[in-house]
C-alpha cells in the first residue's frame, strides 16, 4: 500500500499537470456501477455513481496537496467549495494523457475506473487494479470523520512531541511499538515500508512494547521514521508490486531499503525473521533487533 513518500510523489506530479484546471466530464467504469449496485465494496464512497459524475462535472481544481496518505483536490464550481479526497489503495494510479492507448502498462489500462475529461483536452485517469483506493466527494471535511483524527504531518514541528502524548495512553502503552507507528492517529503517513526500516535502523525489535522504551529512544525512532520518509520522498517513493507515480513513473527507494522484504541482514547476515503484527507481515534480524 503506498505510504506518506508514494503518495507526496504523485502529488508533486498532479500539481503541475493539473492544477488549475477543470472538468469538462466525468465518466465512472461499469465496474463501479456493478458494485455500487450490488452493495459491494466500491471505489466510489459516500455518494451515488450517478450523481459523483454529474456533481464532478465543471469542477474547477484550485489546490492538490498531500494529508498523510490521502490526496486533496481542493475544487471549486459556483463560488462553492468542496473536496475531492483519494486515497489510493493497494493499487491505484493516476495518468494524465490524451487518450487511454497512451497507458503503456496493460494491467492499469484494463482497470481504468475513472476518467476525468479536462477542459483542455487531456484525460485525467484513475486507474485502480484491486480496487482498494476510494475517490469521495464531500462539501467539507467534517462529512468523513476520520479525516479529521488524523496525526499532525511528521514534519510538523509539534509532530514529535504529538507522538509522544500519544505513547502514553493507556491504549497504547502495551502494543508493539511497530503496530503503534503505523497507525495514522500516532504518526500519519508511515506503514509497513517504513516502519520496518526505521525499527531496524534503531536496533528495535518490532514486538517491544511500547512502554518498555524510554523516551530518548521515542525521541529517536521519531526521528528515524522523519528521516526514512524524507530520504523515500528524494527518491521518488518504493515501487512494491503495483505502485507507480503518474504516467507509470516508477520510484527508487526500494533499491535503498535495507529490511523490508530481506531475507539476510545486511549488517550481520543473519537470516531475518518475520512475524504479524498489526495484521502486517514484520520482517526483522533476530540479532541486531531488541
Amino acid at each position: 500500500m503506498p505510504e506518506l513518500p508514494e503518495v507526496e510523489g504523485v502529488v508533486r506530479a498532479l500539481v503541475p499537470a493539473v492544477e488549475g484546471k477543470t472538468f469538462a466530464k466525468v465518466e465512472l467504469s461499469e465496474t463501479i456501477y456493478t458494485s455500487w449496485g450490488l452493495g459491494k465494496q466500491c471505489i466510489v464512497k459516500n455518494i451515488e455513481p450517478n450523481l459523483f459524475e454529474e456533481v464532478m462535472q465543471g469542477m474547477h481544481i484550485r489546490k492538490i496537496v498531500r494529508r498523510s496518505k490521502y490526496i486533496y483536490f481542493h475544487l471549486e464550481k459556483n463560488q462553492e467549495s468542496f473536496l475531492f479526497v483519494n486515497h489510493l489503495g493497494m493499487s491505484g494510479a493516476w495518468f494524465v494523457v490524451q487518450a487511454l492507448s497512451e497507458i503503456t502498462e496493460e494491467k492499469f489500462r484494463k482497470h481504468v475506473h475513472a476518467i476525468f475529461t479536462l477542459e483542455s483536452g487531456e484525460l485525467l485517469v484513475y486507474s485502480d487494479i484491486r480496487r482498494f483506493g476510494e475517490l469521495r466527494f464531500l462539501k467539507k471535511l467534517e462529512e468523513h470523520p476520520p479525516l479529521l483524527l488524523m496525526a499532525p504531518e511528521p514534519f510538523e514541528e509539534s509532530a514529535c512531541e504529538y507522538f509522544l502524548d500519544k505513547c502514553q495512553l493507556p491504549k497504547y502503552q502495551n502494543k508493539p511499538i511497530k503496530e503503534v507507528i503505523m497507525d495514522g492517529q500516532v504518526i500519519s503517513g508511515c506503514g509497513n515500508i517504513y516502519a520496518t526500516e526505521a525499527l531496524f535502523k534503531m536496533g528495535i525489535h518490532p514486538a517491544r512494547k511500547t512502554n518498555r522504551i524510554s523516551k530518548t529512544r521515542k525521541i529517536e525512532l521519531f526521528e528515524a521514521v522523519r528521516t526514512i520518509l524524507r530520504e523515500s520522498i528524494e527518491m521518488g517513493g518504493s515501487t512494491i508490486s503495483d505502485y507507480r507515480n503518474i504516467n507509470g513513473e516508477a520510484g527508487g527507494m526500494q533499491n535503498r531499503l535495507k529490511m523490508y522484504g530481506k531475507k539476510v541482514c545486511p549488517h550481520c547476515n543473519t537470516a531475518t525473521k518475520s512475524l504479524i503484527i498489526g495484521g502486517r507481515t514484520s520482517v526483522y534480524c533476530p540479532k541486531c533487533q531488541r
